[in-house]
């Protein structure tokens, strides 16, 4: 679910050397760090420059075997480690940059870092990705260095190596074995889909590519006759077209043991290097809906032996993938025959993770009685803030923060060409003009109340939504605000709630983490084919 400058300066020189430097100007200046590139057949580098520190006793707590392999920030515990930024132009070798540790920073000033070890390490992050995904493909990184700061001297670090590219049909050892297993068989039944949107390549003037994978079902004959139902699916935040390797494995083995139905899955790309574009139309990432709807899913239809109407025609997503399959289905209820979403971002601005946007002086990082807005729980423990979050994303950069990604889809485009900030960054304060825009164009349950009547014969019964009652990220608030507002509407919707579940173990049934979603399969299937006698076989 975010884009900042900090400025914190050298306030310790003016009362709080006694603890946190020495009492001196010259100790109390703004820590720096010199980083060169001493990377094998590169002479030159640029990108977003990430220098990461962290306490050594914590860095060597978690090490293994011994050894602090890599320092990096976890947004689950975001004041765990610290991090400063600046934007790099032209790194050349043998010459390097300094960076000012205190002038783009999260999650406060290095200068206000009690004395002592530290690891550290230098990222520069090449593609300016690391909001969406962290270190990946072609980002530069120099060993992990033990510094004590304040340091006498200007600590030097080497970018020495770059991030070779991740194997996109990679399965993490702890994944389920059978499924594992069966991937490579699960492969043999996957084609690409590489497809130029006329719609995407006018609206940006240079050709656009629709990505994702079509996972065809054991049996399925290109010269049959017969045709299958379609479940079009979207990842959520951090997911792209090299991340489906596990979804693939887990939905041919469910086909194969006869735990799931035999349907098509189209496996859909939403990622943008502004983050996730919803398959929303946006006047600030291009027209994806109308793209999918009236272009993809027709070259699909053609070229597949898919159902090619409404009722064979399911969306499913969790998280950023729920907003957008809730979407897709309330903004083309002709096209698709009912949405399972799981765990969606906001479908109710009157509760934005918590926040009520619409509120007179609406203050995202602040309640009225001045106390913060949490954004991350886990059992009942506030992890990080709205501010850590957004403050965190700031000083990654620009692009592909979760909550800058919220704007490339709703907020009107600003006279610079970017979206509008819908809040202040430094001061949390909302802009309303901003928020109307957002009301008025994406706000799903403000959607369905004003245009229910019209709405209603083609979308009433196709909307299925779950979401925990701890989730993660507080989404389960909103959600209940979208089933005040359709209940109100006397509307057909199956919205439930799941006690004690989060963000990350919804669709976990005892020991088969893929319980919800062989159930969400089965019951499109009933859509799809109501007299079929295919019943669900027990998992061995």
């Amino acid at each position: 679910m975010v884009s900042h400058r900090f400025k914190l300066a050298v306030l310790l020189c003016l009362g709080l050397a006694a603890t946190t430097c020495a009492a001196t100007e010259q100790d109390c200046a703004a820590p720096r760090f010199h980083v060169d590139l001493a990377v094998a057949g590169t002479d030159v580098a640029s990108g977003r420059l990430l220098v990461f520190a962290e306490p050594a006793k914590d860095a060597e707590a978690g090490a293994k075997n011994g050894k602090v392999e890599a320092v990096d920030l976890d947004p689950l515990s975001p004041d765990k480690v610290s991090v400063t930024a600046r934007e790099v132009n032209r790194l050349v070798a043998g010459q390097g940059v300094d960076i000012d540790a205190d002038n783009e920073s999260f999650p406060k000033a290095f200068s206000q870092l009690p004395p002592g070890d530290y690891y550290v390490q230098a990222v520069l992050d090449t593609n300016h990705s690391y909001n969406y995904n962290g270190r990946s493909e072609g980002d530069l990184v120099s060993e992990v260095t033990k510094v004590h700061l304040p340091a006498a001297g200007l600590p030097s670090l080497k970018l020495a190596s770059r991030l070779p590219p991740a194997d996109p049909w990679a399965l993490p050892p702890s994944f389920d074995p059978a499924a594992s297993a069966a991937l490579p068989e699960a492969r043999k039944h996957v084609q690409d889909i590489d497809f130029v949107s006329p719609a995407l390549t006018a609206f940006w003037g240079r050709p656009i590519h629709m990505r994702g994978r079509v996972l065809l079902p054991p049996g399925y004959d290109a010269k049959s006759s017969t045709t299958y139902p379609v479940v079009y699916y979207t990842h959520g935040f951090t997911g792209g077209l090299n991340r489906f390797a596990g979804v693939i494995a887990n939905l041919w083995l469910a086909m194969s043991n006869n735990q799931m139905p035999p349907m098509i899955w189209v496996l859909l790309d939403e990622s943008l290097p502004t983050g996730t574009h919803e398959f929303a139309d946006s006047v600030n990432n291009g027209p994806w809906g109308k793209a999918l709807t009236e272009e993809l899913i027709p070259q699909l239809e053609s070229t597949y032996r898919m159902d090619a109407k409404a009722t064979g025609r399911f969306l499913n997503g969790h998280s950023s993938g729920g907003w957008a399959t809730l979407w897709l289905q309330t903004r083309y209820p002709k096209v698709f025959g009912g949405t399972w979403s799981t765990s969606p971002d906001p479908s109710d601005f009157h509760d934005f993770t918590g926040v009520d946007l619409y509120a007179p002086h609406a203050n995202i990082y602040r309640k009225p009685d001045g106390t913060a807005y949490p954004l991350i729980r886990d059992k009942g423990k506030v992890l990080a803030t709205f501010q850590q979050f957004a403050q965190m994303e700031r000083v990654f950069g620009s692009y592909g923060g979760q909550i800058a990604s919220f704007e490339w889809v709703f907020s009107p485009r600003g006279a610079d060409g970017r979206p509008l900030a819908m809040f202040d960054r430094d001061t949390g304060e909302v802009n309303a003009s901003v928020v109307d825009y957002w009301r008025d164009h994406y706000d799903i349950a403000h959607r369905l109340q004003a245009n229910w009547p019209q709405l209603a014969p083609d979308l009433d019964g196709k909307i299925h939504l779950y979401v925990g009652t701890a989730d993660t990220f507080y989404l389960d608030g909103a959600a209940h605000r979208l089933k005040s507002v359709l209940d109100g509407l006397h509307a057909h919707a199956d919205i439930r709630f799941l006690p004690n579940k989060t963000h990350f173990d919804l669709y976990a049934v005892g020991d088969d983490r893929n319980a919800l979603l062989k159930q969400i399969a089965w019951d499109m299937y009933a859509v799809a084919r109501p007299q079929s006698t295919l019943k669900r076989v027990a998992a061995p």
